[in-house]
């Protein structure tokens, strides 16, 4: 039987697949707002400790078709490391189609075109990556990178054909910097867009609240949920990719829950949204919310 060393976290989209933990922890563990991976040391695990997890699986579940190499970014794992366990996965899998992980935009940045090409060809052709915002500032305070290398990674990424399912955050600038976070976030992804777009809503467990509110440097002030459809409002509508992008802010933190793919459903999308701040449709009760 497969055991999992806890916490364990994955993508919404990975909630029906096999998850695989070929890293524990998370190496890059700064961001100011993500409390997912304080309680673990990074460390790589050794293949054979994966291989008899894979086993495990295997034998509870050999139709599995779909894997998610957890933790955090396992795709910074060598490239060799990688595709060893790709061909684990396929020799115990016969129904193999897709296998995922998180990354940061520096994996994917130091990833080289034939590293990217030899893990696609082994089904490892999804990263999940959170992008958060495009402004600098306010990647500045989350402590989570640049604009640039944001755009390098989505670029690169898009290049070479390997598919990304970025995140932003609503609410990350507050109420004094909404605007140029969402403003900015959009000028980074119509230029820069991911195959998948999806937005979360910005959630503090206590023990990171204290450094994110330090990292911001002044007074946070929380939006309300007006504020939050405002921002998701102005997103949509300054959204126009130079690529189509399948959108989605069906997260459990999202206070409204759409889906519809960029620019074509942009109208219906923005009337869903006008729905809702004029008549609160369709919103999320507050008890049901969360990460």
């Amino acid at each position: 039987m497969l055991e999992y060393d806890f916490p364990l976290f994955r993508p919404p989209s990975e909630g029906n697949n096999l998850i695989i933990q070929a890293t524990l922890g998370c190496r890059y563990n700064q961001c100011s707002f993500c409390s997912m991976y304080k309680a673990k040391t990074y460390r790589a695990r050794p293949l054979d400790e994966v291989f008899a997890d894979m086993d495990a699986a295997a034998a509870d579940w050999p139709d599995a078709h779909r894997v998610f190499l957890a933790d955090g970014d396992a795709y910074c794992l060598p490239t060799q490391i990688l595709a060893a366990l790709c061909d684990g996965l396929a020799a115990r899998f016969p129904r193999l189609q897709r296998i995922s992980a998180y990354a940061t935009p520096f994996d994917i940045i130091k990833k080289e075109a034939d590293e990217i090409a030899l893990l696609k060809s082994k089904r490892l052709g999804l990263v999940y990556l959170g992008i958060e915002s495009g402004s600098d500032a306010m990647l500045k305070r989350i402590v989570k990178g640049s604009a640039k290398q944001m755009e390098a990674a989505l670029t690169k990424a898009r290049i070479h054909g390997l598919k990304v399912s970025a995140t932003v955050i609503l609410g990350l600038g507050g109420k004094a910097h909404w605007q140029d976070h969402i403003d900015a976030t959009a000028t980074l992804v119509n230029g820069a867009p991911p195959v998948y777009l999806s937005t979360l809503q910005l959630g503090l467990e206590s023990e990171v609240a204290p450094r994110f509110f330090e990292r911001f440097g002044e007074e946070f002030q929380w939006q309300d949920d007006h504020g939050i459809l405002m921002e998701l409002r102005r997103l949509v509508e300054r959204l126009d990719p130079s690529a189509p992008v399948i959108f989605r802010s069906n997260h459990a933190s999202n206070a409204l829950a759409l889906a519809g793919n960029l620019p074509k459903d942009k109208e219906r999308l923005l009337a869903e949204i006008d729905a809702a701040l004029e008549r609160g449709a369709r919103l999320r009760p507050r008890w049901i919310r969360g990460f």
